[in-house]
């Protein structure tokens, strides 16, 4: 892990952290040359890439039924019931957010506004695979689509060597209410679900994380559909004192940095001591544990520690660099929290590591990273819903309004526009 003694301007220091994990203009320009193909020649490129990228010859990209059926044959009861436990929490929180939405009607002098919620048509969600699986991250992608009440909601996802889906997956997919999956990752998985193919419909917006490439793929792919977010890799910053158990700062980072190489997990803190503390503890954890040559990389090419001159400092460090997780630990956790303006999630106290976040605490694990936790949080049923506004005017109503439209029109210079209010007078 790198080492950086943090002068002022935090931010600053921030700020050149951040852009050095920057999407680069070759990796859009090889996202984009893979869309473009698919966009061409649909099922048979994204079938080439399958077996260009993924080492995997697939005759079909849709995931039958019957395979669906035969993945309750590869999972355990006990990974059935954590499932149900996961959709359960996320559910229950999906929907009280919802359930403020109903019934908003604004009525001003002969003026109704009624704001409606309608749910997006389709959602494709994009589930990564890869080195390791993410069924959770499928229930993270279709519980608030469902509970938002989208029609067609589909997934698509890497398959391995032996052109299937990991079981748990398609598992979390059936009890989910998926309508579609198909075996499709990277780049060429978001172009079939931004421009279509033979095989798949495009949707009406793509969510999900990613890898670097994934994620240039959805940046890419925000020209012609709507999508969700900057997603991934995943980071995790934690802000600790000097009071703060090194062992579990050491052990979150880890937990994170198994997901990838290019996971980016960072401390930062004003305690020189405890520093010296977390690196020596990360070092000698990270020997012979599962996955130890990705948690080694992740942290070697990626991973870091600022020392700030003071909590304020590390404060504003933290704003900058908006990471996707924010753990605080610290006798002044709660303080230094209310501190924080930009973070995808904020987890607070010793006993809440972002690894239980990703899976049951209630909360979304789908996050902004590269720095947009500064202008939006977690996916969400708000992501799969637009507010229709629907408006009634009264005679009256337009009267009131007449004169403040003919000043504003003819200062724009569209006297046309105040034309077809004084017509109605």
């Amino acid at each position: 892990m790198k080492v950086v003694n943090v002068a002022e301007p935090a931010a600053e220091a921030a700020r050149l952290r951040k852009a050095a994990n920057a999407i680069s203009d070759g990796l859009m320009a090889q996202a984009r040359a893979i869309m473009d193909d698919v966009a061409a020649h649909g099922d048979s490129a994204v079938i080439e890439y399958t077996a260009k990228f993924d080492g995997a010859r697939i005759g079909s990209l849709k995931v039958g039924r019957e395979e669906i059926k035969s993945a309750y044959g590869n999972v355990t009861k006990e990974q059935i019931r954590a499932l149900k436990l996961m959709k359960a929490r996320l559910e229950k929180s999906e929907l009280a957010v919802l359930k403020r939405l109903k019934k908003i009607v604004v009525k001003s002098e002969g003026v109704v506004i009624e704001r409606a919620v309608q749910p997006v048509a389709s959602v494709g969600c994009y589930i990564p695979g890869g080195k390791a699986r993410y069924p959770s991250t499928l229930v993270m992608c279709a519980v608030p689509a469902k509970a938002a009440g989208v029609k067609r909601i589909v997934a698509v996802s890497p398959p391995t060597r032996d052109g299937t889906i990991d079981a748990l997956t398609l598992v979390a997919a059936d009890i989910c209410g998926v309508d579609e999956v198909y075996k499709a990752g990277g780049a060429q998985g978001i172009a079939a679900l931004a421009y279509g193919t033979e095989s798949i419909k495009p949707v009406s917006k793509i969510v999900g994380p990613g890898g670097m490439f994934v994620t240039a793929a959805k940046i890419a792919a925000s020209g012609s559909v709507s999508t969700d977010m900057v997603a991934g890799p995943t980071e995790l910053l934690i802000y600790a004192d000097a009071s703060a158990d090194p062992r579990l700062v050491a052990v979150d980072l880890i937990s994170q940095a198994e997901h990838s190489p290019d996971t980016v997990c960072g401390l930062v803190t004003a305690s020189e001591k405890l520093a010296a503390q977390v690196q020596e503890q990360a070092g000698r954890m990270s020997e012979g544990i599962a996955r130890s040559e990705i948690v080694k990389k992740s942290l070697a090419e990626n991973g870091f520690v600022a020392i700030c001159k003071d909590e304020k400092a590390c404060a504003e460090f933290a704003n900058e660099f908006a990471p996707e997780h924010l753990e605080v630990m610290g006798k002044r956790a709660d303080a230094f929290a209310r501190r924080i303006e930009s973070a995808g999630l904020v987890l607070i106290g010793k006993d809440a590591p972002s690894s239980a976040s990703d899976y049951c605490l209630g909360s979304n694990h789908v996050l902004p990273t590269l720095g947009f936790g500064k202008s939006r949080a977690s996916l969400s049923v708000l992501d799969f819903v637009k507010l229709v506004n629907r408006v009634k005017v009264s005679k009256a109503g337009l009267a009131k309004v007449s004169g403040a439209v003919k000043e504003l029109a003819t200062a724009e210079g569209l006297p046309n526009h105040y034309e077809a209010v004084r017509v109605r007078k």
